[in-house]
């Protein structure tokens, strides 16, 4: 099997890696550099378990190949806290129960920072539909979506 060299840029961090080229951006992330709150769930792009950013943008790490990554910015949960201050998601989510068993978890989380980003004060519909390729089996989305309604809130007063 060949095995690929490259750097990836993973939470603001160069990482070179070394890795089969068949591997997932999943695989790289959990099995070569460690960062394991990224989920495998159904590993066929249906859950967003596995939801990262990639440039911003969310991205079913399952579904793409790391060699694909090369020189664009990844970002995993690991990266949203700021050393021990959690992002205001992160603090949302504990606070409210947005996170029951933890596993949909991190892929809800990088899915909602992205909406967040782009849209400081979304409506309940748009948070719905930004979340609807995430799948939770345990909260019912209710404390989800407050969660991200109070973390939408928490950031917009951060920049007054």
């Amino acid at each position: 099997m060949k095995r690929v060299r490259m750097t990836l840029r993973v939470n603001g961090e160069e990482q070179e890696v070394l890795f089969h080229s068949y591997k997932t951006l999943l695989e790289v992330l959990r099995e070569e550099l460690g960062l394991t709150g990224t989920k495998h769930g159904c590993e066929l792009g249906e859950c967003g378990a596995c939801a990262v950013l990639v440039d911003g943008e969310p991205l079913l790490a399952c579904l793409e190949l790391a060699m694909q990554c090369e020189g664009r910015d990844v970002q995993t949960v690991e990266g949203l806290a700021q050393g021990a201050e959690l992002h205001p998601l992160q603090a949302a989510f504990a606070d409210l129960g947005g996170s029951q068993c933890g596993y949909c978890t991190a892929g809800m989380l990088m899915t909602a920072k992205a909406l967040l980003d782009k849209e400081p004060s979304p409506s309940r519909e748009r948070i719905k539909e930004a979340l609807s390729g995430n799948i939770c089996r345990c909260t019912g989305y209710q404390q989800i979506w407050e969660s991200v309604e109070a973390a939408a809130r928490c950031l917009r007063e951060a920049k007054r």
